[in-house]
């Protein structure tokens, strides 16, 4: 347990000062690492001008519009309507109603072992019922296929309304996708007419070395989610298509989404801050830079296998009971690391973005040293 004070950078403090290298950017969120000073001072900005107002679109919200073109002006052009919410499970639910609504079917399909977030719609997309079994009956109109399965791609059919993928599955334990399965999908959903939803919550906003991590790929999806890193530490998220699918929100009934908070004037500014960090060609660059440095410093008997995505990692120990040793250890030490949900013998790396390659030998070390104790 850590009781926090502050946060700087890579590190946060406990209230007796000892300093903790983090390395899990609370799952992704910190990308451009905790109290980023451009981060703070969008913040600040803001807060002299105005918060909440009103939701509905009565208001013109300049940090709403300004986030929202920087966004789909580095998005491809059918990626071209921005809706904001609180989350990325709250993106994830606006999808899944979007999808429903646009293509007139309630079915949809998800991976096995993916994550997709915690409410009830959300729950509903995860095949392990360890999370979900005291919280039954789900929605109805579910399919599960295993990501990579070629095979499986043939569950997507005319009555599916949306296909949601990670690009890059997380808690899985960082798998990505195989040569072509991404296009396998995009060309069954184009054949069945159902929408292709990306879920980039963590993989996106330069945590792979691209801005979004479908870019690596050359596959467009229909829908697009973001959140975490999206607003610089401040609770943000979105879901992203084409104006024309878009629209169907907007009647029969009018407000056919709706939401209280999303889209927060200072969220929106602190994203816009933490975009223009990440958008730094050099950052994203040094993205790949500083996994192969990880990759390279990392070589230890106890490590089986690192899989990687940029600085999305997994450091595979082959050993449910040394990855819980490991955290506790390396927790004593001064270095936060975790788990995942779906892979318990794999331990996380996905600091924040703007890690030194100082930081990273020291964070290296610790490792190492943590492993020979075990």
């Amino acid at each position: 347990m850590l009781e926090v004070e502050r946060a700087d950078g890579v590190y946060i403090y406990d209230r007796e000062g000892k300093a903790y290298m983090d390395l899990i950017a609370g799952i992704g969120v910190s990308a451009v690492g905790h109290g980023h000073p451009k981060v703070i001072a969008a913040i600040k900005n803001q807060l002299g001008k105005y918060l909440h107002t009103m939701v509905y679109g009565e208001h013109i919200q300049s940090p709403q519009v300004r986030l929202a073109k920087k966004l789909t002006d580095q998005l491809p052009s059918r990626l071209n309507s921005v809706y904001f919410v609180n989350s990325g499970s709250e993106a994830v639910e606006g999808a899944m109603k979007l999808a429903k609504r646009y293509t007139g079917r309630y079915e949809l399909v998800a991976c096995r072992n993916a994550y997709h977030g915690s409410t009830q719609g959300a729950n509903s997309l995860m095949s392990d019922q360890t999370f979900t079994r005291g919280y039954q009956p789900l929605l109805p109109g579910v399919k599960f296929m295993t990501f990579n399965n070629q095979e499986d791609i043939a569950v997507i059919t005319e009555k599916t309304a949306g296909v949601i993928v990670e690009t890059v599955q997380g808690e899985a334990g960082v798998i990505l996708p195989d040569e072509g399965y991404l296009r396998q999908l995009r060309q069954q959903c184009d054949e069945t007419g159902a929408l292709l939803i990306f879920d980039e919550i963590q993989a996106g906003f330069g945590r792979t070395g691209h801005l979004f991590a479908f870019e690596k790929y050359g596959i467009v999806p229909d829908i697009l989610l973001l959140a975490k890193g999206m607003g610089g530490g401040m609770p943000i998220g979105a879901f992203i298509a084409n104006r024309k699918v878009m629209d169907v929100l907007s009647h029969n009934p009018v407000l056919g989404h709706i939401t209280t908070f999303g889209g927060h004037p200072v969220s929106c500014a602190a994203g816009i801050a933490a975009l223009e960090v990440i958008n730094d060609k050099r950052l994203l660059r040094q993205v790949v830079e500083k996994e192969a440095l990880f990759h390279h410093l990392l070589h230890h008997e106890k490590v089986k296998e690192i899989r990687s995505a940029g600085l999305m990692m997994a450091v595979d120990l082959d050993d449910e009971k040394m990855v819980q040793d490991f955290c506790q250890k390396t927790h004593e030490m001064g270095l936060l690391t975790d788990w995942f949900l779906f892979n318990e013998t794999s331990f996380r790396i996905a600091p924040p973005l703007t890690i030194t390659t100082d930081e990273i030998k020291k964070a290296s070390k610790i490792i190492l040293k943590a492993l020979d104790d075990l």
